[in-house]
C-alpha cells in the first residue's frame, strides 16, 4: 500500500473521531475532552498538509512518466523509420531459401571461374581497397549546382558500381596468366600498360572509364562525369592523367 493511501486512511480515521467528539459536544464536556478535541483538530491539520505534499509528489511523478513515455514513443518511431528506410547501398546478408545455394547462370559461372579459379593462392595482394559510401551530411554538403538531379541513393549506387569495377579489375590483375582465358589475359595486359611509376607497386588502386564499361552496367556519360565531380568533392577520388588515359585514384 502506498504512502498516499496510508495518509488517506489515517485522515479518514481522524475525521471519524472528530465526528464522534462533535456529537458529544452537544452536551457539556469536561475540560479534558475539550483539550482532546483540540489535539485531534491539530493532528488532522498536520495530516492534511502531509496529504497535500504526497499529492504534489504523485503529480510530479506522473508528469515525469508522461515525459518518459513521449521520449520512448519517439524512439520507437525513429527505429521504425530506420527499419522501413534502410538505404539501398548498405549491404545485406543474403540467405539462400531453405539453405540451398542459388544456381548461377552459365555466363556468371564462367566469370567466377575466370576471376576465382581453384588454383589461385590467397596472398596479402588479394586485398582490394574500396570507396566508402557517402554519408548523408557529406551529401548535404555538396553544392546544389554540382548535385543536379542526382539523389543520395543514386550517388551511393555509383560508389557500389565503382567498387565492383575495382574488385573485378584487381582480381584479374593479381591472378597468374595461365589461369586466365583469352579475354581476361587481354584485360590484364591492358591493366598493366595503364600502370605508371606513381601507381605501380605503391598500393594505390584506380579505374578508368573502360573498366566501368567492362564490369558494370553504369553508363559513362555526362551524368557519370558529374558523379565523379561529386566524389572528388567528397575526397573519395582524385584524377591522374597521362598517356592519354584518365585514372580515377581511390583515396
Amino acid at each position: 500500500m502506498s504512502e498516499l493511501e496510508d495518509v488517506s486512511l489515517h485522515i479518514h480515521d481522524r475525521i471519524s473521531t472528530l465526528q464522534r467528539l462533535l456529537v458529544l459536544s452537544a452536551a457539556e464536556l469536561p475540560q479534558s475532552k475539550m483539550k482532546k478535541l483540540g489535539q485531534e483538530l491539530f493532528a488532522l491539520e498536520t495530516l492534511l498538509e502531509r496529504f497535500e505534499k504526497c499529492v504534489e509528489q504523485q503529480m510530479e511523478q506522473l508528469k515525469h512518466l508522461k515525459e518518459v513515455e513521449l521520449l520512448f514513443q519517439k524512439d520507437v518511431e525513429d527505429v521504425r523509420h530506420m527499419k522501413d528506410n534502410v538505404p539501398a547501398h548498405i549491404p545485406r546478408k543474403k540467405v539462400p531459401a531453405h539453405g540451398i545455394e542459388p544456381v548461377l547462370k552459365k555466363k556468371e559461372a564462367e566469370d567466377v571461374q575466370v576471376l576465382q579459379p581453384q588454383t589461385v593462392r590467397k596472398t596479402t595482394r588479394s586485398y582490394v581497397r574500396e570507396l566508402e559510401v557517402i554519408t548523408r551530411p557529406e551529401f548535404d554538403g555538396i553544392p546544389q549546382y554540382m548535385k543536379g538531379r542526382v539523389s543520395y541513393d543514386q550517388l551511393n549506387a555509383a560508389v557500389e558500381s565503382i567498387n565492383t569495377a575495382v574488385t573485378a579489375k584487381y582480381k584479374i590483375l593479381h591472378q597468374s596468366l595461365k589461369t586466365l582465358n583469352n579475354h581476361a589475359r587481354k584485360l590484364q595486359q591492358r591493366f598493366k600498360e595503364q600502370e605508371t611509376k606513381d601507381t605501380k607497386g605503391t598500393g594505390q588502386y584506380f579505374v578508368v572509364e573502360d573498366d566501368i564499361r567492362e564490369f558494370t552496367q553504369m553508363k559513362v556519360d555526362k551524368r557519370f562525369q558529374g558523379i565523379l565531380n561529386m566524389l572528388r568533392h567528397c575526397q573519395r577520388l582524385r584524377e591522374l592523367r597521362g598517356g592519354g588515359v584518365t585514372r580515377y585514384m581511390l583515396l
